[in-house]
């Protein structure tokens, strides 16, 4: 046992030294440094935008439905303040309708149905907001305007009048980087549409008040992220 443990102690003495040398010899490596994303707001984007809209009004009945369109806008970002513009148009099926009673003359008292349906909305509008990295939460507010038609029906004829709608808009929202160029957004908009008149002047309207509630996915162009070491 003394001659094994003896021969043992020798061997690690002669390897000892050539292991202290290839350590000695070795180059230091840096452990790589992890890599941040930060996100610049600053660009051209193009997206899609969809939601639901119901009027803002007391009586019944409410118009109400959907839309889905496009948006396009442009940002600017100074430090963690971001301001832009946006516009965008849609397609809409924001409609109601009543049931009543006309007198014809020579016919009577007959039935009929008065309706008015939103065929399209859309908006031009200022943004500003807060972003922290890839999160940005603003307020927007601007121009709004729709295209509306009344239509009354009685007899089995329907008569029909389109007006243009102008007016104003303020909301808020939230949008959101999910990809280095794709971003997604949640927005709240009160639109409130000035009155007009149809069928040359014989039918007036009050003002239209819009709640509406919309998502959408925007396309940031020139690459947004800019990596941080």
């Amino acid at each position: 046992m003394k001659k094994i443990l003896l021969a043992s102690a020798s061997v690690f003495a002669l390897a000892a030294p050539a292991s202290a040398a290839d350590l000695a010899a070795r180059p230091y490596t840096k452990a790589p440094v992890a890599v941040a994303s930060v996100y610049n707001w600053t660009g051209f984007y193009l997206g899609i935008v969809g939601g639901g809209a119901w009027e803002a009004s007391s009586g019944d009945p409410k118009m109400q439905g959907g839309f889905v369109g496009g948006t396009a806008g442009y940002n600017w970002q100074t430090g963690n303040v971001v301001f832009g513009i946006e516009a965008d148009g849609a397609w809409a099926d924001v409609s109601a309708s009543v049931d009543g009673a006309v007198f014809v003359p020579g016919v009577g008292v007959v039935g009929a149905t008065a309706s008015s349906k939103t065929d399209a909305m859309g908006t031009v509008r200022g943004r500003i907001g807060w972003a922290v990295n890839n999160v940005l939460l603003y307020g927007t507010g601007g121009y709004a305007w729709i295209d509306n038609k009344l239509s009354f029906t009685a007899l089995g004829t329907t008569i029909s009048d389109s007006k243009f709608h102008s007016g104003w808009t303020v909301g808020a929202g939230v949008e959101a980087f999910f990809a280095p160029n794709w971003s997604v957004k949640g927005e709240y908009l009160y639109r409130s549409l000035g009155g007009e008149t149809y069928f040359s002047g014989t039918v007036p309207t009050g003002t239209l008040n819009f709640h509406t509630v919309q998502v959408g996915v925007n396309y940031h162009f020139g690459g947004p992220v800019v990596a941080k070491y």
